[in-house]
């Protein structure tokens, strides 16, 4: 029973810190996003940008979100349909996600919506779960994809 009980309290802390990850982006609350964030990390984010998977510090992810996400009025994240698997102190997780980009245009058109997947890793880092990898996989864009470009 201890193994079990230790196993979903795991499960619920590594589950919080990726709610943390989405929160924080979302608050703009960048001290969040980087206590999310392993010291360094693999991000996979080419299913939507191409190019190729980077190795970064949480804190240049953190500011790259910041100045990116800058010119937008809102942006929400929501996610779910968790499955962790724990292993010592490291852990996977699959998710479904979905964001959403707000911004006023002059044309009316002022939503863009991500829906896809996440595959990540974390670490016990400390006593706390933090992402040291993440792959999001796109399943679908739609709306407004100059959204940051129009007037």
């Amino acid at each position: 029973m201890a193994k079990t009980l230790d196993d979903l309290l795991a499960k619920d802390a590594i589950i919080e810190s990726i709610t943390r990850l989405f929160v924080g982006t979302d608050t703009r609350n960048w001290e969040m996003v980087r206590a999310a964030l392993a010291p360094r990390l693999h991000v996979d984010m080419t299913s939507l940008t191409g190019g190729e998977p980077a190795e970064m510090t949480g804190a240049e992810l953190a500011a790259a979100w910041e100045e990116g996400l800058r010119p937008l009025q809102a942006v929400h994240h929501q996610a779910g349909n968790f499955l962790v698997s724990v292993h010592g102190d490291g852990a996977s997780v699959v998710c479904y996600g979905t964001a959403t980009h707000y911004r006023p245009t002059r044309s009316g058109r002022n939503v863009r919506t991500f829906v896809g997947s996440y595959d990540f890793a974390l670490v016990r880092l400390e006593g706390n779960w933090r992402i040291s990898s993440f792959r999001f996989n796109l399943k679908y864009l739609d709306g407004n994809l100059t959204l940051e470009q129009e007037p």
